[in-house]
């Protein structure tokens, strides 16, 4: 509700809030996921409403916690994001996003079977795999959203450095439960409540000592979780 947000062409956009604030639905009204009701949401000054779903593919790549896979090979799997792609723009893209090694260790190479929904492959394997895929499809819009949360540390890491790759030269959206990884971005936005609670860069919402801030404090000491 009354939200007015500018996101120029190239640069980052993170979004924070508690859980339910209304993050992902933002998020999800620009590749119009979800229906624009109110308002709108434009993109070089046109609205999402007035595009067809396939101009909107293009021009806005979403890498979510959810990766879903084919039951197909892996070149298959990412070729679904551009079906004229070469076997070599394949790879670049793989090799972008980190997860080329591992997909040359499997027995068949970028024909092995994915299984179904992807059960050969771990949590941080299918995140790589979508962002390599986003990769091939060249979206000169990102939503990224919570593309992390569900990781280890150590899986986050990589996926980050793919992720990090994947946004450079792009206007980049991001949603994020962990805070450590929206600091660098131009603008930050915290929601509370389906408002717009704050808004800034990083430096400046910590030194304005509000919500965000909290937000911060909270995110590096957790609230420890009893043993069972």
């Amino acid at each position: 509700s009354g939200i007015d947000v500018t996101v120029p062409a190239g640069d980052s956009l993170a979004v924070v809030g508690s859980t339910g604030s209304g993050k992902s639905t933002l998020s999800y009204l620009v590749p119009r996921l979800y229906y624009v009701t109110g308002g709108r949401v434009t993109l070089d000054g046109v609205d999402v409403r007035d595009l067809d779903f396939d101009t909107l593919a293009r021009a806005v790549g979403v890498v979510s916690q959810e990766t879903y896979l084919f039951h197909a090979s892996v070149a298959d799997n990412l070729r679904f994001a551009k079906p004229e792609a070469t076997d070599e723009e394949i790879e670049a893209a793989a090799r972008a996003a980190q997860i080329h090694d591992h997909i040359a260790s499997l027995p068949d190479g970028y024909d092995t079977m994915v299984g179904e929904r992807g059960y050969r492959f771990s949590g941080g394997e299918k995140q790589r795999l979508a962002i390599a895929r986003t990769i091939l499809r060249d979206p000169p819009v990102l939503i990224l959203d919570e593309a992390t949360s569900a990781l280890d540390t150590r899986t986050e890491q990589a996926v980050q450095e793919a992720i990090d790759a994947l946004s450079a030269g792009r206007t980049t959206l991001t949603i994020a439960h962990r805070l450590s990884t929206v600091r660098d971005a131009d603008q930050i936005v915290v929601l509370e409540d389906g408002r717009v609670a704050e808004r800034g860069t990083h430096e400046e919402l910590l030194d304005r000592d509000g919500r965000y801030a909290a937000l911060i404090r909270r995110d590096s000491h957790p609230v420890p979780v009893p043993a069972s």
